[in-house]
């Protein structure tokens, strides 16, 4: 059985930050390890109601509030929540704690299970899913979860069982993890993305090679080819020890329903993923003629005046909007905007022209959005996306595309992309009656 080391004690004192789902669940499980824990969260409004009860039943401590040394005091572990950056906790943190992601708390407490973890800047999700697929049509009990939405730890609370762990996993949660060695890492893509959480790409991208850092002979490490230039001059040792391989469109999932080269790289990394588990060419391929998209991925809400609307609020960076553009063959009438987390916009200005009749701004990053596209579209912008959306009715053809691809975080004016992307639905809904 392989070993992983067990850094949570019972009597030991944890400190788990956030309440959303991983934060409710990492807490959970480390009670049950016997650990004291001290839930730390910025507003005491916002904790669930469901898990007040939790920390009732199960005598939790809380402290509430900006992040102060005294919400860490005596801690000997800290789970941090994904939506924290590390710079804004680094300095609270006593030098004695062990900082551990919830995925790794997690997957320490599974040490019979082998793991296939992806992650990348574009296409987990889709990937994570594709991989599911294809394992379940090969006969595999799966448990897949991490970034995802559904916490390992669950996974473990709950005893479930599986053959196979498949995770997603974000830069946010590699770069606390510590032992996490997967039997199969896969790096789809590292663009420019999260440099309002990274203080810069290099951090971004060590924490992504980070998947790599602890695998031995006999893993296995799948990248794409540009992910694999950048990583050429790294000095990871885990994947230099691991077995490498690099994954291109061969053009054997060409005939997939799903959209756009992108969607064929994410099978090509699915299927290279899973094959070590049983999976066949020909297993996979019927698993993918079964799959359907992820809502909020190329997702096509609704059809009316000659126009088809298409939610891709899960597209939050720049790399994404132009997988997104160049899936499309009929012209597009282009949602975007929100948060900008960093990017080149400029980037997408031949696209633009070959493939948008008109972009609908909204949202914060006007000025951003503006520099970077005034005079290579027709461009407006509006406060709300509904506004934008109406906007771009009175220039819509038949035929055209409307997609919400919005190149930004929601958190100017909505709680995640799934709200975004809900209320996208809604507008849509409304405008093809």
């Amino acid at each position: 059985m392989e070993y992983r080391p067990q850094v949570v004690t019972p009597g030991c004192k944890a400190v788990v930050v956030g309440t959303g789902r991983s934060g409710q669940a990492a807490a959970r499980l480390l009670h049950s390890l016997g650990a004291s824990v001290r839930i730390v969260n910025m507003n005491e409004e916002s904790v669930p109601e469901t898990f007040r009860k939790t920390i009732a039943e199960c005598g939790f401590e809380t402290a509430f509030g900006p992040h102060t040394a005294e919400q860490f005091a005596g801690a000997d572990v800290v789970v941090p929540s994904p939506g924290v950056p590390m710079l804004k906790l680094a300095a609270f943190i006593p030098e004695q704690a062990v900082v551990l992601a919830e995925v790794e708390l997690a997957w320490s407490c599974v040490p019979h299970l082998p793991t296939i973890a992806v992650t990348g800047t574009n296409g987990k999700t889709t990937t994570v899913r594709l991989c599911d697929a294809m394992l379940r049509k090969a006969g595999k009990r799966v448990f897949l979860g991490g970034n995802i939405g559904t916490p390992l730890s669950e996974f473990v609370l709950e005893r479930q069982e599986a053959d196979v762990l498949v995770l997603e996993v974000s830069s946010f949660q590699l770069q606390t993890c510590r032992h996490f060695r997967p039997t199969v890492g896969v790096l789809l893509n590292v663009t420019e993305d999260h440099l309002d959480y990274h203080k810069d790409m290099q951090e971004y991208l060590d924490a992504k090679l980070h998947l790599f850092s602890n695998m031995e002979q006999g893993d296995k490490a799948l990248l794409g080819e540009e992910a694999q230039k950048l990583a050429s001059g790294s000095n990871n040792a885990g994947l230099q020890r691991a077995e490498q391989h690099v994954f291109s469109d061969t053009g054997r999932f060409a005939k997939a329903h799903l959209k756009g080269t992108h969607n064929r790289l994410n099978m090509e990394a699915a299927y290279a993923a899973t094959a070590p588990f049983g999976v066949t060419l020909d297993g996979a391929l019927a698993a993918v003629k079964d799959f359907s998209a992820a809502p909020h991925t190329l997702e096509t809400v609704a059809r009316g005046h000659g126009i088809v609307f298409v939610n891709d609020s899960k597209a939050t960076t720049v790399d994404s909007v132009r997988a997104a553009l160049e899936s499309f063959t009929d012209p597009v009438l282009l949602l975007a905007g929100g948060h900008y987390k960093g990017g080149d916009l400029a980037s997408l200005a031949d696209l633009l022209k070959k493939h948008v009749r008109a972009v609908g701004l909204y949202g914060d990053s006007r000025d951003v959005f503006e520099a970077a596209w005034d005079g290579v579209v027709d461009l407006e912008w509006h406060e709300s996306m509904e506004d934008a959306a109406r906007a771009l009715m009175h220039k819509a053809h038949d035929g055209d595309v409307m997609l919400l691809s919005p190149a930004t975080s929601s958190f100017d004016q909505y709680a995640n992309y799934k709200a975004r992307g809900d209320d996208f639905r809604r507008i849509a809904n409304i405008l093809s009656k």
